[in-house]
């Protein structure tokens, strides 16, 4: 596959119904629509499937531009969600991933590539792409929180915040590890491509 032919567009009202299909019936991945880090667990958990799809859908209709999708032609392939990192109610409530320091940043929340493009380089034009459209809405630091498999073959859903050489390879750097498989990652955005 031919990484340049991979266009990149926000998740705007107009794009809803690609995003519902891209997701599928199963919400991208067991029902969560992109709500996992927007919700409190238990709120997350009894909205699983079409509570939390009407939540997502009521974002996305907002004009929020809530994440960025990749397409490849007409089809969309990939999912980045990215937004400051006060609307992702999770991020406040860990003690893994708390704020490294008081600066204001965008987090990059949760990467969803399309089964049959896995594995071949998506996820990093992908987050690139995430960083472009925060900048766009002003952010000045872009936070990414992967994970470091623990397995050989780690299975996909348990690595949807994605891994750390998707992000080295976009450009940024490890400012905090809290954990021994979860570094936060950072891209501070040049004042040149600021909105």
């Amino acid at each position: 596959m031919d990484l340049s032919e991979i266009k990149f567009t926000p998740a705007t009202p107009s794009k809803w119904g690609d995003i519902e299909t891209l997701f599928g019936e199963r919400g991208a991945c067991g029902g969560c629509w992109c709500m996992a880090w927007r919700v409190r667990n238990k709120d997350w958990v009894a909205g699983k499937g079409s509570k939390n799809k009407r939540a997502f859908k009521k974002i996305v209709t907002s004009g929020e531009k809530p994440g960025i999708l990749a397409y490849l032609g007409r089809e969309p392939i990939g999912w980045c969600a990215v937004a400051p990192r006060e609307v992702y109610g999770s991020l406040a409530r860990s003690r893994v991933l708390k704020p490294v320091d008081d600066q204001a940043v965008w987090s990059i929340s949760c990467l969803f590539v399309l089964e049959p493009y896995r594995r071949k380089g998506v996820s990093v034009p992908l987050i690139r792409a995430a960083v472009d459209l925060a900048a766009r809405q002003g952010a000045r630091i872009v936070e990414g929180y992967p994970v470091i498999p623990t397995m050989e073959r780690t299975p996909d859903p348990f690595i949807w915040t994605g891994v750390p050489s998707a992000f080295l390879d976009a450009g940024f750097v490890e400012v905090a590890r809290r954990s021994k498989t979860r570094p936060i990652m950072r891209y501070e955005i040049p004042k040149r491509r600021r909105r």
